[in-house]
């Protein structure tokens, strides 16, 4: 479309292959913008491609732990582009275990991708929105975020210093045009989050603590994406927005219980 609320902007999009990163990507191409996407997921990342088409979109695969995967995939921006004016730092996933039980391989895999990731993305592609002048950064955070979870200690670790990170990059970053802010989502349900729904009772708990009483789709995180990286937000900078029905009031379930009461069974 020639309209929209990104219109001409050129964006980058990780963990695009599905759940919240396909719907940031679906968003913004029907708002006006091009999109380069990645994934470790060729399959799933080469469907996206498929729908969006190569007027719209282009991407690669991208490990967001491989500095050199990051670069390359902002580089594509520039070079099938012309440029970069959003960069949706996606990309994430987790785990559950107790601290003192806690494999240390798991620890270092889950705040490799969750939080150095997010550094990788907002190094390469704030270098070039700070040469260009300007640009929005979006980082995926979490709820864990700001609430503990119990087994969620890496997660909650990584997704703490996603904020930080964001803060200190709208600090940095802010005389130069750029603005960087974060989204926090609560239980969305997507392709990553199935497993949730497999766990007695864990569901229900997110909805109870919740309290507008639901989970979230992938749709309306990407809402409050599109609006971060938007003119409509051009003095908003180095905050967190909260996407979880207001479930940070509450507590966070109990996933370690959880997979407790399944072994029981």
């Amino acid at each position: 479309m020639t309209g929209g609320r990104v219109a001409g902007k050129v964006a980058l999009v990780t963990g695009a292959g599905a759940g919240i990163g396909r719907a940031v990507a679906q968003r913004l191409v029907a708002e006006g913008a091009r999109v380069v996407l990645g994934d470790i997921d060729e399959k799933a990342l080469d469907a996206v491609l498929d729908e969006l088409g190569p007027e719209a979109a282009a991407g690669r695969r991208c490990d967001v732990t491989d500095e050199a995967d990051v670069e390359a995939l902002v580089a594509l921006a520039v070079e099938r582009f012309g440029g970069l004016d959003i960069a949706v730092a996606n990309a994430g996933g987790g785990g559950s275990s107790e601290l003192v039980a806690h494999d240390y391989a798991q620890w270092r895999r889950i705040v490799d991708l969750c939080l150095n990731g997010v550094f990788l993305t907002v190094k390469h592609a704030g270098r070039v929105m700070t040469e260009r002048g300007g640009g929005s950064i979006v980082n995926m955070a979490s709820l864990n975020a700001v609430q503990a979870g119990r087994g969620m200690g890496a997660y909650c670790s990584a997704k703490a210093g996603v904020v930080a990170l964001t803060e200190v990059a709208a600090l940095e970053m802010g005389r130069h045009g750029v603005r960087v802010n974060a989204v926090a989502p609560g239980l969305v349900r997507t392709q990553a989050t199935g497993p949730m729904w497999q766990l007695p009772g864990v569901v229900e708990e997110y909805v109870e603590n919740a309290p507008l009483g639901r989970f979230a789709e992938p749709e309306e995180i990407a809402s409050v994406v599109l609006f971060l990286a938007s003119d409509e937000a051009g003095f908003v900078s180095g905050s967190l927005y909260g996407v979880d029905g207001g479930a940070r009031t509450g507590r966070y379930p109990d996933l370690i219980g959880a997979f407790e009461r399944m072994g029981r069974e």
